[in-house]
């Protein structure tokens, strides 16, 4: 509950009582309308349902799949699901990176990550108490608390100095595969 709380605290401070900490320089493109309210909130209910249908069927052939290749539990959830399901969201900060919107970008990616762990993740937590073969917690194997944190401090470091070039952008991809390599190779034992 704590987290959910922690999130919703977080909508507040950067849509409304501190706005102004992320309102981001106009890059608009000359010419360039935006959407008016009913047609971006109908795209966005269209394109919400499409991903739920495209997830239920990666769902199902991602577990013949993961059998076919020996892939760990482990290394489908933290890797491949985390790729697939955030694969809009990469596509959104790629295009920002693209138009030198790395404010944008960013903000993409950490507030994608922090969507999932303080939202997501309890939400479904309590729903499996409710619905589902059996209630899930939030107890995690050392290794993968060890990568958050890696993660996590990986992310404020590169965010913190406000500049990037493409050796750091090479290095975070290096300290991602690590990750993905260790799942694959050494995954956790007993979970």
């Amino acid at each position: 509950m704590l987290l959910i709380v922690g999130y919703g605290l977080g909508l507040l401070f950067t849509l409304k009582t501190h706005r102004e900490f992320f309102a981001a320089v106009e890059h608009a493109a000359e010419g360039e309308e935006p959407w008016p309210i009913r047609l971006a909130l109908a795209t966005l209910a269209g394109v919400t349902v499409l991903v739920a249908l495209v997830s239920e069927i990666f769902i199902e052939s991602v577990q013949t799949a993961a059998e076919a290749f020996g892939m760990t539990p482990a290394f489908v959830g933290f890797v491949v699901g985390a790729l697939v399901g955030g694969s809009a969201e990469m596509a959104a900060a790629f295009s920002g990176a693209r138009k030198n919107r790395l404010d944008l970008s960013a903000g993409i990616a950490l507030g994608s990550a922090s969507q999932i762990a303080l939202f997501v993740a309890p939400v479904l937590v309590l729903l499996s108490y409710v619905m589902g073969p059996a209630p899930m917690d939030l107890h995690f194997w050392p290794g993968a608390v060890v990568m958050m944190l890696i993660a996590t401090l990986t992310a404020g470091f590169i965010t913190n100095g406000g500049r990037s070039a493409w050796f750091v952008g090479a290095l975070v991809l290096m300290v991602y595969l690590v990750f993905a390599t260790t799942l694959y190779l050494l995954p956790p034992q007993g979970r």
